[in-house]
């Protein structure tokens, strides 16, 4: 199977399908109130015998990418599974392609996705990533949405 591919103006609150397959259907929306210029690949679309998924994505930010502040908060069944974050550039000794990114250049990046070698049990996923250029979390650069449903276990 493969994710779909696409690269458009995206108006918030509109959901966006990333990909279906018959174990998994992910979408997402932008939870900001502003439209984004973004492309999302995301292979394989399943989470049977998957080790690592691959995500390709394309960004067009509105603002220089000095500091990258991310926050991944997930619900699992309505539960709160999991609260993270994570610095990704700090403007100094920055590992990741993504910082120093200016202010409407385009930003295309692949990686893996590790988590992916999690057994994910059946059931309905919400998954809010937020990033932020600053550490207070004061200046949200983009929100996404993501609602991931296992449609059988992996087990």
């Amino acid at each position: 199977m493969f994710g779909l591919l696409f690269f458009v103006l995206f108006t918030p609150g509109v959901s966006e399908s990333l990909c279906v397959s018959s174990d998994l259907e992910m979408s997402y929306t932008f939870c900001d109130s502003m439209a984004h210029t973004f492309m999302v690949n995301l292979t394989p679309c399943s989470i049977i015998n998957t080790s690592v998924w691959k995500a390709v994505l394309s960004w067009i930010p509105r603002s220089d990418i000095n500091f990258l502040k991310i926050v991944f908060n997930v619900w699992y069944n309505g539960a709160k599974a999991l609260h993270w974050k994570e610095v990704l550039c700090s403007g100094a000794d920055d590992k990741y392609s993504v910082c120093g990114t200016l202010k409407g250049e385009t930003l295309a990046t692949a990686f893996p996705i590790k988590g992916a070698r999690i057994k994910f049990p059946k059931g309905n996923y919400k998954v809010i990533l937020q990033a932020f250029s600053d550490d207070s979390e004061n200046n949200m650069v983009m929100c996404l949405n993501f609602t991931m449903i296992v449609n059988q276990d992996a087990f």
